[in-house]
């Protein structure tokens, strides 16, 4: 059983001076906040047990947002990262939540759309012996972690940002891994920047052959939130799909109604205990109406 990270931690430097008095993962991204993209994927993947790591100064915040989740049938506990450490130190502040599971991270700024490719990436999971990244093709793979891998999607390389690309496929913020995960990164040396890293982590696995990676279709996006660029292009490819569809990105309520985390009762009185009529809410409300009268 795999138990879920979300790490929503940082300055947010990149996005100053919007987040000089919020954190990045309350910010909107187009019709809802940016955390609730990260928290679906989570939830598509069947994970309900979720951990999320913050900082002292916006997690009451994040709190007051998601509350303790059972209003959508998770169970979210929180904990503090004041000091940017590294992304791998997520694994030592969540030691106790993690026990005896296994563990999946993701990062509070990245954004998944991948449909029904979601099946096959659970068989994946299942089949999952060390680590398994998540990989998407980019035309800028310079600016990323580079996989370089053979016929069989066994990662053969992991490069940061190299000059000479051996694939355009990047590791992007999602992240499986087994319970031994914790002892690993107990062992990882900090970088000559002082943090625990993924990287080094992840060449561990890829040093004993356990290193596998799972490739985003053409079909599928993912984004990554962290910049006042790629913010506004997050939403307007949000906007974009909900506007042609008629159906919701990350809605957490739809999900959790769709995966059988809530009952239909749980979310009509869900519904109800929104204030107003925004178009989220009429959204929920419609798809309550077809629900009914299916």
């Amino acid at each position: 059983m795999y138990k879920g990270i979300l790490l929503a931690g940082g300055t947010g430097s990149r996005l100053y001076p919007l987040t000089q008095v919020s954190s990045k993962q309350l910010l909107p991204v187009y019709d809802k906040p940016m955390i609730y993209y990260p928290l679906s994927t989570l939830m598509l993947f069947g994970i309900k047990d979720i951990l999320i790591i913050s900082t002292s100064f916006d997690i009451a915040n994040i709190q007051k947002l998601l509350g303790d989740g059972s209003h959508i049938g998770l169970k979210l506990s929180y904990k503090v990262q004041d000091a940017p450490n590294g992304i791998a130190e997520a694994f030592i502040i969540g030691k106790d939540f993690i026990d005896s599971d296994d563990a999946c991270l993701i990062l509070g700024d990245n954004i998944f759309y991948m449909g029904d490719q979601i099946r096959d990436f659970q068989k994946q999971i299942e089949k999952n012996r060390g680590a398994l990244l998540c990989g998407y093709h980019v035309s800028n793979p310079k600016s990323f972690g580079v996989i370089e891998f053979d016929e069989n999607d066994n990662i053969i390389s992991l490069e940061e940002k190299p000059k000479n690309p051996k694939s355009n496929f990047i590791a992007v913020g999602l992240y499986f891994y087994k319970n031994d995960v914790v002892e690993r990164v107990k062992k990882l040396k900090p970088s000559g920047r002082g943090e625990l890293e993924i990287t080094d982590l992840n060449l561990q696995y890829l040093n004993e052959k356990k290193l596998r990676f799972f490739r985003m279709c053409r079909g599928t996006a993912w984004l990554d939130a962290g910049t006042p660029d790629s913010l506004m292009e997050a939403a307007q490819f949000v906007q974009m799909v909900e506007k042609r569809q008629g159906l919701k990105i990350s809605c957490i309520e739809e999900i959790a109604l769709n995966r059988d985390f809530i009952s239909l009762e749980q979310f009509e009185n869900l519904i109800k205990s929104y204030k107003g009529n925004s178009a989220y809410k009429l959204y929920l409300e419609r798809i309550l109406s077809e629900r009914k009268n299916a």
